[in-house]
């Protein structure tokens, strides 16, 4: 069973996601954390963002893999493990550039599928997760809150980490990712006309997290003998 959950930045997609796996025993697949990873190594690069060929190229070259003995999985680019590197604004800009890409998120696709071939029960998180990748998936949710909110809760994430972030910038920089993510020729970011809406904007995140389980739970009695949940 593979349960999808989509939606713009900063509406808490990882950490539910993490969450609903753990509560459902299944795998976690954090897809942003691919983008991440390729934004990486472009910044380790120094390879301008609007150089697209360049980008590519190096995303065509990155060896992105997960530790899946740890919890959550760990991200492996190239052989290192780089989840301690993948937060920053820096790096946050460069996967959103990236991510825009069709030879990157083409890459990225094909990775997803195979991962999902490779584990029989999923909970996956991304923007294009229930349109592209996984279509047919059992349980497809879309996360969303105000841009407001989404800024709030970013500036707050970036300020325990010791950045000097300002509120204006980032509701900003969410806007502008916003634009990018919903008119991009490919995967662009959509509600799946079969998800199932969950408005973050005012709700806790353990509502949203035990709301999901409950939905997951109920889809998965349905596909059982007897309809029984387990």
């Amino acid at each position: 069973m593979i349960v999808t959950i989509d939606g713009p930045a900063g509406t808490g997609k990882s950490t539910v996601a993490r969450r609903v796996a753990e509560r459902l025993g299944f795998d976690f697949l954090d897809t942003g954390a691919m983008y991440r990873a390729i934004g990486l190594e472009v910044v380790r690069r120094g390879a301008s963002l609007q150089d697209a060929r360049e980008v590519a190229f190096i995303a065509r070259h990155c060896r992105i893999q997960f530790d899946w003995t740890k919890q959550p999985p760990a991200v492996v680019l190239n052989g290192e493990v780089v989840s301690h590197l993948l937060r920053g604004s820096e790096v946050t800009s460069a996967a959103s550039h990236a991510a825009a890409l069709p030879a990157v998120r083409e890459k990225l696709v094909q990775e997803q599928q195979r991962i999902g071939a490779e584990h029989s029960n999923l909970v996956t998180e991304g923007r294009d997760q229930g349109t592209i990748v996984f279509p047919t998936a059992a349980l497809k949710i879309f996360l969303t809150a105000t841009a407001e909110e989404r800024a709030r809760r970013r500036v707050a994430q970036l300020r325990a980490r010791g950045e000097i972030v300002n509120y204006d910038d980032t509701l900003r920089e969410i806007e502008q990712r916003d634009e990018r993510d919903s008119n991009r020729a490919v995967g662009p970011l959509a509600k799946p006309a079969d998800a199932e809406l969950i408005d973050t904007t005012s709700i806790s995140e353990q509502q949203v997290i035990d709301r999901i389980v409950e939905l997951a739970q109920a889809r998965r009695a349905a596909r059982m003998p007897g309809g029984v949940t387990v």
